[in-house]
């Protein structure tokens, strides 16, 4: 049978607060505290609105299985992100190539938050994200640029997923920049996700491909796009620039 909801907590008496014992001393008090009733509650509402997609609904730190030394130390930082937080000032940029667990460890952060935190977290990819933004330009749209963007800014913990993965246009930058330098200056918390590292994936392209991403302003062709192999080539170099400040690097090796 469900719990029913009509009745009163013991412990915190309905308040949503309760009080904590100091350890040691008969009587004494702590301070006050966020109840587990409430906790328990607002954990369920808030995994419903953080747009986990349903293939990753189950991912949690429990049943990550690292085979090689750089998963392992990527569980470790995602759960010390967790135990540490709020009393965390960087998020983490997870770059690896495909299949080596890095949206699975996001999600876990973002749920082990939500149900042991009671933290409001949201989850994006970021494609997604910048086609609903596209799509409420449109007139005959029920949403605005705004209403879109107003979670995305909100959420204490943002996850945006398969970052550098839309095709770089100008307005794509453009776009990723605010949204992340937004957060930035609200020293709001960002994980992101990768399959795009720092180091070239050819070294006797450099030179042209170097030169070739200096021109912003140019028209994209389908070959060039393929040339563009780095995460700061795919986002442009003052977003880049910004994950340098805001994230901690973890790089994740291993076969898809």
């Amino acid at each position: 049978m469900p719990p029913d909801e009509n009745v009163v907590c013991p412990l915190c008496f309905g308040t949503g607060t309760r009080l904590e014992p100091a350890e040691g001393t008969s009587g004494a008090v702590k301070g006050a505290v966020i109840c587990e009733c409430r906790r328990s509650k607002s954990g369920t509402r808030f995994l419903d609105a953080a747009r986990i997609p349903p293939r990753f609904r189950e991912c949690s730190f429990h049943n990550y299985y690292p085979k090689n030394d750089s998963q392992y130390f990527a569980h470790s930082f995602a759960s010390r992100l967790v135990e540490e937080y709020p009393a965390v000032e960087t998020g983490l940029l997870f770059m690896g190539p495909v299949g080596v667990g890095k949206t699975h460890l996001a999600i876990a952060v973002l749920k082990e938050l939500i149900v042991k935190k009671g933290v409001t977290c949201l989850f994006y990819e970021s494609g997604s994200l910048l086609k609903a933004i596209q799509d409420s330009y449109n007139p005959v749209s029920q949403t605005s640029e705004m209403r879109v963007l107003s979670p995305v800014y909100q959420a204490e913990v943002l996850v945006l997923d398969e970052l550098g993965a839309t095709v770089p246009t100008n307005w794509v930058r453009d776009s990723l920049y605010q949204i992340i330098n937004t957060r930035y200056n609200q020293k709001k918390l960002t994980i992101f996700t990768t399959n795009y590292m720092d180091e070239r994936a050819g070294a006797e392209e450099s030179s042209e491909v170097a030169e070739g991403t200096k021109r912003r302003s140019r028209t994209f062709a389908a070959d060039r796009i393929q040339e563009l192999t780095t995460l700061e080539d795919r986002i442009g170099t003052p977003l880049r620039s910004r994950l340098y400040e805001m994230c901690k690097k973890v790089i994740i090796d291993g076969e898809d």
